[in-house]
């Protein structure tokens, strides 16, 4: 009995670091965005689970923008057509594939434009690599997203 126990508590830390690594290894979570090529932050992300269990990210903040503090997604159609980016759903339906998520779109503001997208958590999950293409992923590009 008592070895059970003594292998019990010794388990406990290890399944706690475990759990934590997953955790990180997640998109999920709040997110600087990086422009890919001033490499100056942009927006902060933040990226959850919707109901049907693929990841989506809304801005939660604009950090820098050539169109002021409070900029509209003014060249984008539909229903996002003049909305405000800040709380702007503008990535979604991410689902899980190997160590990354794949089978999204992403929205870029300034543009309007959607593209496929598919993130992978990379330093630890403490970076993101965010890639929207079009057709194939060796036509797109590539940001750096930073855990907050």
């Amino acid at each position: 009995m008592r070895n059970k126990l003594l292998v019990l508590l010794l388990a406990l830390p290890l399944l706690a670091i475990s759990t934590a690594a997953f955790a990180q290894s997640s998109p999920v979570g709040t997110w600087t965005t990086i422009d890919d090529k001033t490499k100056k932050p942009k927006s902060v992300v933040e990226i959850y689970e919707t109901s049907n269990g693929t990841l989506a990210g809304r801005v939660n903040e604009i950090l820098q923008s050539d169109r002021g503090p409070n900029p509209v997604c003014d060249k984008c159609s539909g229903e996002r057509k003049n909305k405000p980016v800040k709380g702007m759903v503008i990535l979604w339906g991410l689902k899980k594939k190997g160590s990354g998520w794949e089978g999204g779109q992403i929205l870029d503001p300034a543009t309007g434009k959607v593209y496929s997208a598919k993130v992978s958590p990379t330093a630890g999950g403490k970076k993101l690599d965010v890639r929207g293409f079009m057709g194939f992923s060796l036509l797109g590009r590539t940001q750096t997203w930073v855990r907050q």
